[in-house]
């Protein structure tokens, strides 16, 4: 597979669905509210008394008859607009996976969902950082932000990481085995890959929607919503690793075995270096930091 990456739409689709679902994220019980108000009134009460006090654009009216203004309506609308485009035109990297099926095209959008989090991450942390010990002016969100960010981060990595092979795997008995063993090793990996999935969603849906539902927020200052947030990502991610862990099986299921040695840790590049520091016959001018190996051969410098 050929294909460029990283063109300019594989940059502004992830932005565009981050920002997207940033917003949505943080005016969902605008919808919860119009969609399927709480019965019990001192929840009801609660709940909007709690989107009064985070809704950004609380000076729009909201459209029919509901909470939700028109921001949040565009939010909500063009989320799998853009979540689509970034499927659709998002390309495999040289060093990536060749497996290139649907999912794996989600898996790979979400990784790069992931590499643009990581930068928004960072950049609140340098900023907090330069507030702190510059203008000694600390933010009351950004450590909370951070916690958030990072949250994301780490759960989409595993779906990332599982598409991509990367996961820690221990080779050293796998590798001696036949294929048709191999096979039934990762039916059996498969399998319980599967079943802790399934586990998980039955015994946690209740208390994830519980706190999805009734919006639960962190208790700080800020009070982002992450218990409400990440609880429910916990187990919408462990669907999607299982689903992966699947199509992962079938797509190996008639690869060639692959034999895997203490060669796989270092990179083309590296190997390339150490090639042109120890040179054809054993010796170099370089050494393998790329620097000049000095000489005391008289006439040579």
């Amino acid at each position: 597979m050929e294909e460029k990456s990283g063109s300019l739409v594989e940059w502004l689709a992830p932005l565009a669905f981050i920002l997207c679902a940033g917003w949505l994220t943080w005016h969902l019980p605008a919808f919860t509210l119009s969609w399927f108000p709480p019965k019990d009134p001192s929840q009801y009460d609660k709940l909007s008394a709690l989107f009064a006090r985070i809704d950004v654009t609380d000076s729009m009216t909201g459209l029919f008859g509901g909470y939700a203004d028109a921001v949040d309506w565009a939010a909500l609308l063009l989320l799998p607009v853009f979540g689509i485009i970034g499927v659709r035109t998002v390309r495999r990297a040289p060093m990536e996976f060749e497996s290139w099926k649907p999912l794996d095209r989600l898996a790979v959008f979400i990784g790069r969902l992931t590499m643009m989090l990581i930068v928004l991450l960072c950049s609140v942390m340098i900023y907090e950082v330069i507030l702190r010990y510059v203008f000694e002016a600390p933010t009351l969100w950004a450590n909370e932000l951070s916690l958030w960010l990072a949250g994301f981060v780490f759960l989409c990595a595993g779906l990332y990481a599982m598409q991509q092979r990367s996961h820690i795997r221990i080779f050293l008995l796998y590798d001696m085995m036949p294929r048709w063993l191999q096979r039934v090793c990762d039916i059996i990996s498969t399998t319980l890959i599967v079943t802790f999935a399934f586990f998980l969603v039955y015994g946690g849906y209740g208390e994830a929607f519980d706190k999805f539902y009734r919006w639960e927020t962190f208790g700080t200052v800020f009070d982002p919503p992450i218990p409400a947030t990440l609880k429910p990502m916990v187990l919408l991610v462990m669907v999607l690793v299982a689903f992966q862990a699947i199509v992962n099986l079938i797509s190996d299921w008639n690869a060639e075995p692959v034999i895997h040695t203490a060669a796989d840790d270092i990179d083309q590049d590296e190997l390339d270096r150490l090639r042109a520091a120890v040179g054809a016959d054993g010796t170099g001018d370089l050494d393998v930091t790329r620097g000049s190996i000095q000489s005391n051969t008289p006439g040579k410098s």
